[in-house]
């Protein structure tokens, strides 16, 4: 397995909770957009604690982005994050993912799960290839969207927002139902894309099947 050193060149917070990580990128280094990799920090006691990080970065870009959540109460390497400056050290091991992106469709998202989503839709963007590509984004608040003036200029009105926890005018509140996703699909014989969390993603297939769409038309990470 390679390691790869890495200092870090700027560090911003994107939301309260949700830092953008900017790193060297190593010679010979690739990915494909949607694509992952562990990370570790090379300090003592954390070279060996290893959390999975999408790049959000385009591959072809001379640096590597992350767009992390973090979550202070768990005392883990995202905590870790939250404490590192410019010049700091990451450590990057292999490339892996399974979302990459197959054709137009509908990409759906639960909080850190839009992560594969932002390097895909860069890179469409790149391409002059947004087309009409969807993507239903879930978030319990308003304050929770990553990158919200982002999506909202690469995607219009095909950028959906649905919000469990507050209900805000403009703004679908509640959970991602089989009618939420039949009426915000533009029609279902196309791709789902789906990153999220394993209750929200499970919930989600069984939604799909009951629509009758295809497996094999189901792109899929568990975040």
């Amino acid at each position: 397995m390679q390691q790869h050193i890495v200092k870090i060149r700027s560090i911003d917070k994107v939301t309260h909770d949700v830092l953008k990580i900017v790193t060297e990128k190593p010679k010979k280094y690739i990915f494909t957009s949607g694509q992952a990799t562990e990370v570790s920090i090379n300090k003592n006691g954390w070279k060996d604690k290893k959390n999975p990080f999408t790049f959000t970065c385009l591959p072809e870009d001379d640096y590597l982005e992350f767009t992390i959540k973090t979550y202070p109460s768990h005392k883990s390497v995202t905590n870790e994050l939250l404490h590192l400056k410019i010049n700091d050290e990451l450590i990057l091991h292999d490339v892996f993912g399974a979302i990459s992106y197959k054709g137009e469709g509908v990409f759906i998202a639960g909080g850190a799960g839009v992560t594969p989503f932002i390097s895909i839709f860069r890179y469409l963007e790149s391409k002059k290839e947004i087309g009409n590509n969807k993507l239903i984004f879930a978030n319990k608040k308003k304050n929770d969207i990553i990158l919200e003036d982002e999506f909202k200029k690469l995607l219009g009105n095909n950028f959906i927002n649905i919000l469990s926890d507050e209900k805000v005018q403009g703004y679908a509140n509640g959970q991602i139902t089989q009618n939420f996703i039949k009426a915000n699909s533009g029609g279902i014989n196309k791709l789902f894309y789906l990153c999220g969390p394993p209750p929200m993603m499970e919930a989600i297939e069984k939604q799909l099947a009951n629509l009758h769409v295809d497996k094999k038309s189901i792109i899929k990470e568990a975040f």
